[in-house]
């Protein structure tokens, strides 16, 4: 089998590379590097299995060309972080609407077999509904939210218009390996987790006291591959064409910071930040559709 794996130099996109080659797998990796490292895949470029386009999915060129021969497409590319695109909407749009319809387009004329794509529970938006449900939402609450809603709508489109098989995954706070504790982005617990290496102390924006569910990445990987190649009768006849993606258990931030001696609290600084939501859990696995 030939995926494409489109991000597949970041955190997830590399980590579903390799896993992907281990399995025997041709793998083809498209990334135009703006906010990952080529380190990521570098022990791969020798592999015969392993092919690497630096590009962008908004041009539809480069799409077409990536696709071509491949039996299944993941889409994992994206200009993620909710701060971010409050900071920059444009250019969040560009990336994760322009560019997904894009490989969209050209996955459809490739006619893969199917096209798993990396949603997002900020779908979620200011819905109170406690577990969250794949099919009660609410109404987005910034730039990103919005677009990651938008590629379920037309992934569904294509689905019902074109007869492609979609699958959306709403990751929910992924950490793990490779993922990046640096710069303005950055998620808390590799954050966390740095600055407990550099025994400095951590901030906890607000009273502490807000949940989030938080996904390893192994078992992204696993959705992954069980959204990709399960028959398509237990998977996607009759039933949804997205799927929450997280362990079923939802951690308060105070909870995860176990180690008191080098935190702090700094409630004056930020008491809810803009385009976040206080409680996000779930109901409803993968492995259980």
């Amino acid at each position: 089998m030939k995926i494409l794996i489109t991000g597949g130099a970041g955190f997830i996109g590399s980590n579903l590379v390799d896993y992907f080659l281990s399995q025997n797998h041709e793998v083809v990796c498209l990334d135009n590097l703006s906010t990952v490292f080529k380190k990521n895949i570098e022990h791969n470029l020798d592999n015969p299995n392993f092919t690497f386009i630096e590009g962008d999915i908004r041009d539809i060129q480069t799409c077409i060309h990536a696709t071509m021969h491949c039996d299944y497409v993941s889409h994992q590319a994206a200009l993620g972080s909710v701060p971010r695109s409050i900071e920059v909407p444009a250019n969040t749009n560009s990336v994760n609407i322009d560019g997904f319809l894009n490989i969209l387009i050209a996955a459809r004329d490739a006619k893969v077999k199917r096209f798993v794509y990396a949603a997002s529970s900020s779908t979620y938006g200011d819905s109170k509904k406690l577990p969250k449900v794949e099919e009660e939402i609410g109404r987005p609450l910034s730039p990103y939210a919005i677009t990651k809603y938008v590629n379920e709508l037309y992934a569904d489109v294509f689905a019902k218009t074109y007869g492609m098989q979609c699958i959306g995954l709403r990751y929910f706070n992924v950490f793990g390996k490779r993922q990046d504790p640096n710069g303005a982005y950055a998620a808390v617990i590799p954050l966390w987790a740095k600055n407990l290496i550099d025994h400095k102390q951590q901030v906890i924006n607000g009273d502490g006291n807000y949940s989030r569910d938080f996904t390893y990445i192994d078992n992204v990987i696993q959705a992954n591959e069980k959204a990709l190649y399960t028959p398509t009768e237990q998977i996607l006849k009759g039933q949804r064409e997205y799927y929450n993606l997280e362990l079923d258990e939802h951690k308060y931030l105070l909870q995860l910071n176990d180690q008191k001696q080098y935190s702090k609290m700094d409630e004056g600084k930020v008491e809810r930040w803009k385009g976040g939501k206080e409680e996000c859990w779930k109901d409803g696995m993968m492995e259980d559709c």
